[in-house]
């Protein structure tokens, strides 16, 4: 009987991978699309827009493992201040996740958004560079969100951790 072999987060950090672009979604390894220059600036303006934000770290295209079999690269976090030198962030360390989707936007929407459902991140924005908008996904609830929002460039939007800041959707 021929059966795929599932990997733990303990072993898959010890196998020998590129340096970026490969993810552990529920024990199976995927490897990512190269990045290109659309995706890149998009990464780049977000970093910009959030940086202005007190007391968040802004984590680009950095880890964070979901689950024991589940690690993903996000194109940004905003996580809550820490020390992450001997850990990985975790789900209750996030307020904000974005991924930018250039052709990934299948995989982002039906493999990733469910994920980070299930692990409780709060709030998910994936950016849609193909139709350019925004997707936001609030309130977690198993494996979905239940709100799901719309929203189109120029306009302006806050982070459910920050209700207080607008900030307007780049392009």
């Amino acid at each position: 009987m021929v059966r795929p072999y599932r990997f733990s987060l303990e072993e898959f950090l010890k196998l020998p991978l590129p340096e970026r672009g490969v993810e552990l979604l529920e024990g199976e390894v995927y490897q990512m699309a190269p990045i290109g220059p659309r995706h890149a600036y998009a990464v780049n303006r977000w970093n910009r827009v959030f940086s202005s934000l007190p007391e968040v770290l802004v984590q680009v295209q950095g880890p964070l493992a979901l689950h024991l079999d589940t690690y993903l690269e996000p194109d940004l976090a905003l996580l809550r201040p820490g020390d992450y030198r001997e850990r990985l962030p975790r789900p209750e360390d996030v307020l904000l996740v974005v991924e930018v989707a250039d052709a990934s936007l299948d995989y982002d929407l039906t493999k990733k958004v469910p994920l980070y459902a299930k692990a409780g991140v709060p709030e998910v924005w994936v950016q849609d560079l193909l139709g350019g908008k925004l997707l936001l996904f609030r309130t977690p609830e198993e494996d979905h969100y239940r709100e799901q929002i719309w929203v189109k460039p120029g306009e302006k939007v806050a982070p459910l951790a920050f209700p207080e800041t607008f900030l307007e959707v780049p392009w």
